[in-house]
């Protein structure tokens, strides 16, 4: 299989992924078939389109190649008739994002890089093709979009697109290596989700001040944080 034919692969199969993703995020809020596909779309597509522009490509792909928009009306309309077997819907949507994400950010890197962007606008680019199909199904769906939460995801996708950069300029970017990067965006945000990894959110002082004395009183009336006799530390402790 040649380079362009794997690429295009990938590429096919993030835009299925995340367009199930938007799909399925749009049968939660009870949409009708052609919202669940219209916002399937804007998930699977919203990224790659606003990639183009920036690169200088136009008409994007999405719009030039009609596999692309096949591929996600496709995905999305069979989320549409089969969600009901689908258990855990929420996890499901989930677990599709976080596969999305690390497809989307590899082949954005790719493309940034064939287009002769300089190495830290390609790691720019190539985030933002991961996180633009996000954004505009959350938009879509009245949620706050998972990027401007507190939640480990456009951070993955930043170490994904540096990780790919770096693999191409040290001449190790074949297919395993590339695999091994889309795997890392995808466990990096699987992980971030299981433990509840966060990045730092601004706090006012005294909000700040008052949770610290929360936290110092529940503690003390408890003693769910002293260490006992044998060693072992009660309940709650290591906490933050």
């Amino acid at each position: 299989m040649s380079t362009s034919t794997a690429l295009l692969t990938a590429d096919l199969v993030g835009v299925a992924v995340f367009a199930a993703s938007g799909a399925s995020a749009a049968v939660v809020k009870r949409l009708d078939l052609f919202g669940v596909v219209f916002v399937g779309f804007v998930a699977a597509l919203g990224g790659g389109i606003l990639r183009d522009l920036v690169i200088g490509e136009v008409p994007p792909l999405a719009f030039a190649d009609w596999r692309y928009a096949a591929a996600a009306a496709l995905a999305s309309t069979a989320v549409f008739w089969l969600h009901p077997q689908l258990a855990r819907l929420r996890r499901t949507v989930l677990v599709l994002d976080a596969a999305g994400l690390g497809l989307f950010t590899v082949t954005g890197t790719l493309k940034a890089l064939g287009a002769g962007v300089p190495p830290l606008g390609t790691c720019v680019i190539g985030m933002l093709t991961a996180i633009g199909g996000g954004l505009g199904r959350d938009l879509l769906t009245g949620e706050i979009p998972v990027v401007l939460r507190r939640e480990i995801y456009a951070v993955a996708a930043l170490a994904g697109s540096v990780a790919v950069v770096a693999l191409e300029f040290t001449g190790y970017a074949g297919p395993v290596s590339l695999a091994a990067a889309v795997l890392l965006v995808f466990g990096v945000r699987v992980v971030a989700l299981q433990r509840k990894w966060s990045a730092p959110v601004a706090m006012e002082r005294g909000l700040r001040r008052r949770l610290t004395e929360d936290r110092a009183h529940e503690g003390g009336s408890s003693g769910g944080y002293r260490r006992g006799d044998d060693g072992a530390t009660g309940p709650g402790a290591g906490q933050v």
